[in-house]
């Protein structure tokens, strides 16, 4: 038989050629099949042979083959299990068929007896242990398959499939299977409805709670794109190289095949789904993949470390890829390897879905108590959001002072949603609570609009790392940043401090702050940029090059007590009166208290925060209740206030200030325009984890309406990830050199964009459509860049001009643009990019130029025209501010 491919010289060089499987089983077709007695079986030890007794036309392929010695081999299985049976009294015939144990008194031995009983098996038609072509398709889990995840949680009924399910999850061990998460998976990844996607999750996670608690929290995480919260450093840390050599070498490809699925499909996991779908057969059957082992494994490859690590992750990504089913599985298996899911279930959704499942479903020993689908179906629609949101309320609260689903579903599976799940997963110390994030206004006229009637302090925004110092009583520190992550390595001389400006009377304590580069010896403050060049990791404190101050501004725990729900005029004056302030080291954010009517004020604070190199000014409400006072003042038509509401909706303001106001406020400052009528809610002073509310106010000098612009040229377009996955996102921007023609790269944008902007983007910018000629197969000549911040999947022909506002212009080590009029190694970013406009009355050549961009750079600076060598890195690498994110 002749190998389907051509025949080929071997890769050592030498000229035998490759031999057939013919050559492998000459021996067995030259002879004819022999068949003994089960008792000679038994004395020979065992000796069974499989011989064919019809030579093999040399016309068919390997696999051909394979499939007719295959059915060869069962046939004279079968037979020989048949004669071996009729030989053997009935009781030994139904002992080695399975049917009663073994157990011979007509002399033959025991031990040959399971022998024999060991090799019919081998023999036997089933396909465990022997050699055969498998399917990748074959023994799917099609009752996973089948389940409707995507219907109402008021109809869908777990109890349907559990049974099913459970027998299927027996022949693994017990434990669901991962194919059960893929059905949920491309059932969420084919709907953009929301309700749809969380209905899907709840039915999901229902059928685990009954059906197998134990795979709930892996469940959860699987789900959540991670393996642990951010303050535990537990990460995959695998590069694109380990999933193309799986996907090569499961899969069979070649790097042509690999790259030609990568520039079709852009993403890893479907281009795993593409890979997996043209790979027909393997000659090792699968192993189920189970949610639980799938999340052991990827737990495996975060802690492997040190020498022979690499092939040790590499080990368990080839099985990973080997034991997924189906084309489906392979797409997800990579995209949690690759740590993009995009399904669009985010950490909300999930403690969404989390609550309403408890509220429907209960372990099989739990003893909690849950509502029935039947009573709750009955109830208006009204009535059901009130129970569902109270629910959620409670979940969410939890994880927002204590991230971490490994303690949080643990505790649901005990007690479900109740108000002692509060006391179990509530504020800890060195457990990061999720900070109170602040709402964007675009200038001081919406804050004062928004905070008529109130008392407010406005403080300092300082351009620097937020900071959340935790201290327990034995003096013990850790400090974490706004994304939750470990930073008390990176600031040794903070935690040296903490002794120093804790009080007498303070064991334990939550404070936050903001940590700003600092000239210790003047108090002048440094940018973000000076502060993102020190290091982070394992700083010494002699060592230290970069100094910095701590400005605290809220306190959230004190002495083993919670403060959260106390007004932030009480929070603030507690931090300030049981801390020590240590110039230069440790202090407050400078603020300022004061009303709507104090405009002028707030007007000079504002300015005083841009000269001070800060970013702009927070504001925020100190009292839960309006003052009196200033209330008195709004002319509010009593319809148009919230009925259960004592804060007024805005209006114009009489002639009145605040009685001790440290600014008297002129006729022109005492009205605003008056907004359209609207329905507010009461603005809280209390300290809201993870909540963006109107009662913290941000005003920063990249949203003031006078800010600089610059005109920028697209060039280049990156995929998107999640709900962005079919547009281009971010976009490559770049600056024109009038001397060189040079297009130089400045910064990637993905802010200020709309859905119908990014749908004609991707019309406009089509690789797959080469008769526009907006696109270009590679980066042309004329575009310099340097790709550290990675290459563009597509590049753009240059034909249009954006408006792009930003926050300030930056050293960068990733962009071209200006390099060599202010730096001989570095070109010049922009921090905070947000799109405006497409300039349709602007050709290229009025683009921004480089030497322009420069030019706004030094005046920012302070610097004199010439080069300057500022050892500031690139802002992007470290971003703790905050980005305006995108709605979760």
């Amino acid at each position: 038989m002749t190998s389907p491919a051509k025949r080929r010289k071997k890769n050592d060089g030498t000229s035998q050629p490759v031999r057939g499987l013919d050559y492998f089983f000459a021996k067995q077709r030259g002879a004819g099949t022999k068949i003994t007695t089960t008792q000679e079986v038994a004395k020979e030890g065992i000796d069974i042979q499989k011989t064919t007794t019809k030579s093999e036309p040399s016309s068919l392929t390997d696999e051909e083959l394979a499939r007719k010695l295959q059915e060869e081999w069962n046939n004279e299985a079968r037979k020989f299990a048949a004669r071996s049976s009729d030989e053997l009294p009935e009781e030994s015939s139904q002992a080695l068929k399975g049917r009663l144990p073994v157990k011979l008194d007509n002399g033959i031995n025991k031990e040959y007896a399971g022998d024999i009983s060991n090799k019919l098996a081998e023999v036997a038609p089933s396909k465990k242990n022997t050699l055969s072509l498998q399917s990748t398709a074959a023994d799917e889990d099609t009752i996973s398959t089948t389940i409707p995840f995507d219907q109402s949680p008021l109809e869908f009924e777990p109890s349907k499939y559990i049974p099913e399910l459970r027998k299927h999850w027996a022949l693994e061990g017990g434990h669901a299977t991962y194919s059960l998460l893929t059905r949920c998976f491309v059932l969420i990844n084919s709907t953009q409805s929301r309700i749809k996607i969380v209905d899907t999750l709840v039915n999901l996670l229902r059928c685990i709670i009954e059906g197998d608690p134990e795979s709930l929290l892996p469940a959860v995480w699987l789900a959540t794109n991670s393996i642990s919260p951010p303050y535990i450093d537990l990460e995959l840390g695998l590069g694109g190289s380990a999933i193309s050599k799986a996907l090569k070498k499961v899969c069979g490809l070649d790097n042509n095949s690999l790259r030609n699925l990568y520039n079709k499909y852009g993403d890893p996991g479907d281009v795993a789904f593409e890979a997996k779908k043209k790979q027909s057969f393997t000659l090792r059957k699968p192993k189920p993949l189970t949610i639980k082992s799938v999340f052991e494994s990827l737990v495996k490859i975060a802690n492997s470390k040190g020498q022979g690590s690499v092939e040790a992750k590499q080990r368990i990504v080839d099985k990973l890829l080997q034991d997924a089913r189906g084309a489906e599985e392979s797409r997800y298996i990579v995209r949690t390897l690759v740590q993009h899911l995009r399904i669009g279930a985010v950490k909300t959704t999930m403690l969404i879905a989390l609550s309403r499942a408890f509220l429907l479903s209960r372990p099989p020993n739990a003893q909690f108590e849950i509502r029935y689908q039947k009573s709750l179906s009955e109830l208006k629609k009204e009535e059901l959001a009130e129970i569902y949101a109270k629910n959620e309320e409670i979940v969410k609260a939890c994880f927002a002072r204590h991230p971490n689903y490994n303690d949080l579903v643990p505790a649901l599976l005990d007690i479900g949603v109740c108000n002692e799940l509060l006391l179990r997963c509530g504020l800890s110390l060195h457990i990061p609570l999720r900070p109170m994030l602040g709402s964007i206004t675009r200038d001081l006229g919406e804050m004062i609009t928004k905070l008529q009637g109130r008392d407010f302090a406005c403080e300092y925004k300082y351009d620097g790392q937020r900071a959340q110092v935790h201290c327990d009583e034995h003096g013990k520190v850790s400090i974490f940043s706004r994304h939750l992550e470990v930073m008390t390595d990176k600031y040794p001389d903070l935690v040296s401090w903490v002794p120093k400006f804790r009080g007498e009377g303070v064991s334990s304590f939550i404070l936050e702050g903001e940590v700003v580069a600092i000239d210790r010896e003047s108090g002048e403050l440094k940018t973000f940029q000076t502060l993102s060049n020190r290091a982070r990791k394992d700083v010494v404190i002699g060592s230290v090059t970069i100094d910095v101050c701590l400005f605290a501004f809220d306190l959230m725990y004190l002495n083993g007590e919670e403060l959260l729900d106390r007004p932030f005029r009480e929070r603030r004056e507690l931090l300030r009166s049981l801390f020590v302030e240590i110039p230069h080291h440790f202090t407050w954010v400078q603020s300022l208290d004061a009303t709507s009517a104090d405009v002028e004020a707030v007007q000079n604070f504002f300015k005083g925060a841009l000269e001070t190199k800060c970013e702009g000014i927070m504001v925020k409400v100190l009292d839960n209740l309006p003052n009196p006072v200033l209330e008195a003042t709004l002319d509010v038509p009593e319809e148009e206030t919230e009925p259960d509401s004592k804060t007024p909706a805005p209006r114009k303001l009489k002639k009145a200030t605040k009685p001790n106001s440290k600014s008297k406020a002129t006729e022109d400052d005492t009205t605003t325009p008056a907004p359209p009528k609207t329905r507010r809610k009461a603005l809280l002073s209390t300290y809201e984890p993870d909540k963006r509310l109107d009662s913290w106010l941000k005003v920063k000098k990249d949203y003031n309406t006078s800010a600089d612009t610059l005109d920028l040229i697209p060039i280049g377009g990156f995929h998107g990830q999640g709900r962005k996955a079919r547009w281009w996102s971010p976009i490559l921007l770049a600056v024109r050199n009038s001397e060189t023609g040079a297009l130089e790269a400045v910064t990637k944008c993905m802010s200020g964009f709309t859905d119908k902007f990014y749908k004609e983007m991707r019309e406009k910018y089509n690789p797959e459509s080469p008769e526009k000629g907006t696109t270009l197969p590679d980066k042309p000549a004329y575009v310099d860049y340097n790709g550290g911040g990675g290459w563009p999947d597509v590049w753009f022909e240059p034909q249009e001009v954006w408006e792009v506002a930003f926050a300030d212009i930056t050293l960068s080590p990733t962009y071209t643009a200006a390099i060599g009029l202010v730096s001989e190694e570095r070109g010049l970013s922009l921090r905070f990019p947000r799109f405006l406009r497409v300039r349709e009355d602007k050709g290229l050549e009025e683009a921004t130029e480089a030497a322009e961009l420069a030019g706004l750079w030094r005046r920012q600076e302070g610097k004199p025209g010439n080069k300057g060598e500022d050892s500031t890195a690139d802002a992007g690498v470290m971003e703790e501010e905050e980005e305006e994110e995108e709605e979760q």
